[in-house]
């Protein structure tokens, strides 16, 4: 009898082979956290439960969880082919929500809505698996855990600009981690002196909406298929720079003494779109009445100033919908600041000092703007 459920769209066997690659996948990081002790109950059943506690952690210490997802990215990451890149933007987008608050993320659960799986020897197949597999590689570079995930094929439900795409996918995900009353940076001791610092990147999960349309001027509606755009669209699908372990190691999470951090930090911004004004500025400078001067700011990377030029926004549009070419900010004392950056290019990325924090009469968050008019925005 001809399988019905086949014909509607959602393969049992390609889903069965995902999952059971997936799990795979999930054990290899099972020992990749001293932090974390994962309790197999499952019997050799890859659906079978598990279980996990945190372990080797300072007394007090309280379980949290952060849930995000990487947006319509994924259409130029597939445009792109570079599907090994994808799972930097989910965890970057999972982790920073509790490392900016000083906590230290830890094990990572995923939702993976795709329309169609392929067959199981499809190319559309090998791109998920591909997917799967640069989310093993930062799990085991940045030992995270990945504990566990659901794999759905919705047919219609899940769209691309593309209608041919190789893959088209939704991806979402919750970093689970731990808080200590004790190191918690709530912004708190923010004052007028200290120095921002801004922490470099490209494009993160942030305003694609924007970055498609652009595209889509430039190259046409069909810009996917146009081979003269195939080096911006590449640009544009950038990896997100992971600055969480680095940002928990100076809080001290991994010293015997957690409790003697090595800088400082009074303030971590994660800069997704309209974060100047939103997190740094609503959320935090404004309720202490004090104000952000970002006169150094990381010049937006050149992918980022073709798409604003071919979509026609200014640089007051631009920082409300990007990040200008930083993924965070971080406030700490200023005989600090240089020994900071220091810190943070020995882990391979660029950091600089990019402005202060004042005490004004009227409250503003100014940025001077590196879209090429340096004129003085004031959000």
């Amino acid at each position: 009898m001809a399988d019905l459920y086949k014909q509607d769209g959602v393969d049992i066997d390609a889903g069965d082979a995902f999952s059971k690659f997936c799990n795979k996948i999930n054990k290899t990081t099972y020992s990749a956290s001293s932090f974390v002790k994962i309790f197999d109950l499952s019997r050799g059943n890859f659906r079978g439960p598990k279980g996990f506690n945190f372990v080797n952690l300072p007394a007090g210490c309280v379980v949290t969880g952060g849930m995000d997802g990487i947006g319509t990215k994924v259409v130029v990451i597939v445009a792109a082919g570079n599907l090994i890149t994808t799972a930097s933007n989910v965890i970057a987008m999972t982790a920073m929500d509790i490392t900016r608050w000083g906590g230290l993320p830890l094990l990572f659960m995923n939702t993976f809505d795709a329309r169609s799986l392929g067959k199981i020897d499809s190319e559309t197949f090998r791109l998920c698996q591909e997917v799967m597999e640069g989310l093993k590689n930062i799990a085991l570079n940045h030992r995270y855990v990945l504990f566990t995930g659901e794999t759905a094929e919705l047919g219609k439900c899940v769209g691309s600009d593309n209608p041919r795409a190789k893959l088209m996918f939704n991806w979402c995900g919750a970093m689970l981690g731990v808080y200590h009353p004790k190191k918690m940076i709530l912004g708190e001791t923010v004052k007028p002196g200290q120095v921002i610092i801004a922490l470099r990147d490209d494009f993160r999960s942030n305003g694609y909406s924007s970055v498609r349309k652009a595209l889509a001027i430039k190259y046409g509606k069909k810009w996917w298929n146009n081979p003269e755009a195939y080096e911006d669209i590449l640009a544009c699908a950038s990896p997100s720079v992971l600055y969480d372990r680095m940002l928990n190691a100076a809080h001290g999470w991994f010293l015997n003494d957690p409790f003697k951090p090595p800088f400082k930090m009074h303030l971590i911004v994660h800069l997704s779109g309209g974060a100047f004004e939103s997190k740094l500025g609503n959320d935090m400078l404004k309720p202490l009445k004090l104000s952000a001067d970002l006169t150094d700011l990381f010049a937006p990377p050149p992918i980022m100033r073709k798409c604003a030029e071919w979509r026609g926004m200014d640089s007051e549009g631009c920082y409300r919908t990007w990040n200008g070419g930083q993924g965070a900010l971080v406030v700490v004392d200023k005989p600090a600041a240089k020994a900071f950056v220091k810190f943070f290019r020995h882990f391979g990325m660029e950091a600089q000092i990019a402005g202060k924090i004042t005490e004004k009469k009227e409250y503003t968050v100014s940025i001077k703007s590196k879209f090429g008019d340096g004129e003085t925005l004031f959000y």
